[in-house]
């Protein structure tokens, strides 16, 4: 069990997630962006292992523009040499990597143009991945998408595309069910049609439901993972008192994050933590976890 959090380090004075406007853009300035989110990404990554947070969400933003037509540069070539150093740094470290594209990429929109903007916004994730020699336990997450008025006719145009998509695309995707739309029932649904993995996000799954418990979810999901996929990946939060239904939680609930440790028992797993205040919280999760056998550090947790 690893546990980790997405995308941003609050503690360490730099940010890997840095873009400018597309009005703005040049090779220039695309170069000297990249470069920056890159020297972040390799600070994060060391102070994770200082911590002993063996999970962590590299951020859709690593490479501005990636997919969009403006950018032709061959960031891939140009940058091959600090991709595959950090991907040998991340493989040697047993950090495990996830990515989450945003929630424009829809890729069972029943409109053309959305799709395929989806389409090459996934393929930017693999290439990226991809490009750090990461293997195919490096995932890229995915909701299902929008319901359109016709939730059977909505998964079955989602089956559809994924089978459309490019195998270095389908070997990493999973799908996870959300708090709105698509509920865990709909994604084993599509798992039963594609075979692709099913992420499990715990809070998601309070919103919208069907009643089923926890340990009954963990139990299914959890045979949708093969060897090749490595460990089955977990989000993990809680409800932000006084704010509306869905609201991630600004800082973890250790008790309830202990009561979710017992009823997942004995399934395996690597949890991130979609909570607002991102390494504080999985500091603190690692000190919750305390001497579960599931654990996976590093080095002992600094203090």
């Amino acid at each position: 069990m690893r546990i980790g959090y997405p995308c941003i380090n609050r503690s360490i004075g730099c940010r890997g997630d840095r873009t400018f406007r597309l009005a703005s853009y040049s090779e220039d300035r695309f170069v000297a962006t990249v470069e920056s989110n890159l020297s972040c990404l390799k600070n994060i990554l060391a102070w994770n292992r200082e911590y002993g947070l063996l999970f962590f969400r590299i951020t859709s933003d690593l490479i501005p523009f990636a997919s969009h037509p403006v950018c032709t540069f061959p960031w891939q070539e140009y940058f091959r040499d600090e991709l595959t150093a950090i991907g040998r740094s991340i493989s040697g470290s047993g950090i495990r990597i996830s990515m989450h594209p945003d929630q424009f990429i829809i890729l069972n929109s029943p409109e053309r143009e959305i799709t395929l903007r989806s389409v090459a916004e996934l393929q930017y994730h693999a290439d990226l991945l991809d490009a750090m020699g990461l293997d195919s336990r490096a995932k890229i997450q995915l909701h299902i998408g929008g319901v359109y008025g016709e939730r059977e006719r909505s998964r079955e145009r989602f089956i559809r595309r994924w089978a459309d998509l490019d195998p270095p695309i389908q070997k990493r995707l999973v799908i996870e069910n959300d708090e709105q739309r698509f509920a865990i029932a709909d994604c084993l649904t599509i798992r039963e049609e594609t075979g692709i993995p099913v992420l499990f996000d715990v809070f998601h799954h309070r919103c919208n439901n069907h009643g089923e418990p926890v340990p009954d979810v963990l139990a299914r999901v959890s045979a949708t993972w093969r060897q090749g996929d490595g460990t089955m990946m977990v989000d993990y939060s809680s409800q932000h008192p006084g704010k509306r239904q869905g609201a991630h939680a600004e800082h973890i609930d250790t008790g309830d994050f202990l009561r979710f440790l017992d009823l997942s028992a004995p399934y395996d797993m690597d949890i991130m933590l979609e909570i607002k205040d991102k390494e504080a919280s999985a500091v603190a999760a690692i000190d919750a976890a305390g001497d579960d056998p599931r654990l996976v550090r590093s080095v002992p947790v600094k203090r």
